[in-house]
Formats: C-alpha cells, structure tokens, sequence
C-alpha cells in the first residue's frame, strides 16, 4: 500500500508536468478567490477574516472551486489507468465523457445544496446540540457512501457503464478500510498545507500574503489530483481482487504491487 500512496504522489507529478494547462485549472479559480477574498480585506486579521468568510463573491468563488477540483479528474484518472500514456488519456472519448459528465453534474449538485440549501438541522425541525449531531452523521454518511461508490467514481471516466452504482458497492465491500486510508493519504497533508497557508497569510505583509495565496493554489492543484488517485487505487486494487476491469475493455488494470 505504501508503494501505492507513493505512486499517487508520483503520479500528480507527473501529470502536472505532462497537461500543466489542465493542472493549473483548479489552481487558476483556487487564485481567483483569493483575490476575491483580499478585495473584501479577509487577510487584513482573525477579526477581519471571520467577517469575511460569508462574503458572496467569496462563496462563488469556492462553489466554482469545488466544480474545478473535479474537472481535472476526469483527465487523471485515465492518465492513472493508461500508465501516464498522455496520447490515450487526451484522447476523445465521448462515451467516457458522457458519462464523466453524469457525475460531474450530479456532485455539482450536491456541492450547490451544501454551500446554498437550507441548513439540514432546521429541514428537520432540529435545533442546538440535535441539529449540529445531524449535520455529523450526514457528513459520515456521505464519506460512508462515497467509499462504496469508488469504483463507479473510477470506472466512467474510463468509459466502463457496466460498473454503476449498485455494482461498485459490491465491487469495494470487503475493501472499506483499505479505501479510507488511501482516503486519508491523498487529502490530509495536502489540505493541511491548504489550511496552513491560508490560515497563516492572516495579518501578514501585503507581499507575503500573495506569494503564500499562490503557493496554496498550487497546493489546491495538486490536492485535486491526489484526492482523484485516492478514489483510484482502492477502486484498483478492490477491482484487481475481485477480478472485475474498471476498463471497457476485458484487459483488467493491473493489481498493486
């Protein structure tokens, strides 16, 4: 596994290195808020931050960063499965992105109701201590079901309609644990950086605030690759025991290993 989550980093690398244009798109909107949030005096300290942090411009800014965190996705997947092959993983294939784009749309969704809906403890007539346990359990629940779903995550993009929903729960049972650590390798030291620069350019001097914002937009590029090949080599490896192709093809992705 250690070789894998090496392999994640590895291959973010690699892939900026390859496609920059499409690695810089989630760094590009992550900057884009960032100046938003300057524009709104958010760096000037904690007091000025905390006023800040529901600006509008600052919340459409962050929906358009979590649709830009999936975008490049699409694209690294593929680069994963073809062995860093960047002819095949350019090239069009408009089943995979059909499909890729079912996804997109229904995690836009999803992401619109979080940043935008109504709060869910007061839909359910909650309040106080009952209201922030439902917004816990709605968080787990949703981590729970996006383990399960790892192979569908993986498999449309690759252009696989065979492995749906319903079919990627049985593909990742018996796999849970293995995903949530791959979950935890691909996004906590990276958003942990993303917490630190940010959190860390509060109060500071007008240029350091922008070299420390740019620096977190790249961090932010590449926590969108990381998480992406978070969601791939579980799905892999599960796939691989199982003995089930994430590819369209028969050819099945090779085991970790």
């Amino acid at each position: 596994m250690w070789g894998s989550i090496k392999a994640m980093y590895d291959g973010a690398a690699r892939f900026a290195r390859a496609a920059p244009l499409l690695f810089l798109v989630p760094a590009l909107v992550e900057f884009a808020q960032h100046v938003a949030e300057v524009q709104s005096g958010m760096y000037l300290s904690r007091d000025a931050a905390r006023a800040a942090a529901n600006d509008p411009a600052r919340l459409a800014f962050g929906f358009a960063k979590t649709l830009a965190l999936i975008l490049p996705g699409y694209w690294f997947t593929r680069f994963l499965a073809f062995h860093g092959d960047l002819r095949r993983t350019l090239a069009l294939d408009t089943r995979a992105m059909g499909l890729f784009a079912i996804q997109f749309a229904i995690i836009g969704a999803a992401q619109y109701l979080m940043l935008f809906g109504p709060p869910l403890g007061p839909t359910l007539g909650l309040d106080g201590r009952a209201a922030g346990i439902a917004a816990i359990a709605l968080v787990v629940a949703q981590t729970i079901l996006g383990i399960y779903l790892t192979a569908w995550f993986v498999a449309w993009p690759l252009g696989n309609a065979a492995i749906g929903p319903l079919r990627s729960c049985r593909v990742m049972t018996g796999h849970f644990w293995r995903a949530i650590g791959y979950l935890l390798a691909g996004t906590v030291p990276l958003m942990a950086l993303h917490y630190a620069l940010g959190l860390g350019a509060i109060g500071r001097p007008p240029a350091l605030v922008w070299i420390m914002l740019a620096l977190d937009a790249i961090a932010v590029a590449f926590l969108a690759l990381t998480m992406t090949a978070a969601k791939y080599m579980p799905a892999r490896d599960a796939a691989a025991s199982k003995g089930v192709s994430l590819l369209p093809k028969p050819d099945a992705v090779p085991a970790a290993r």
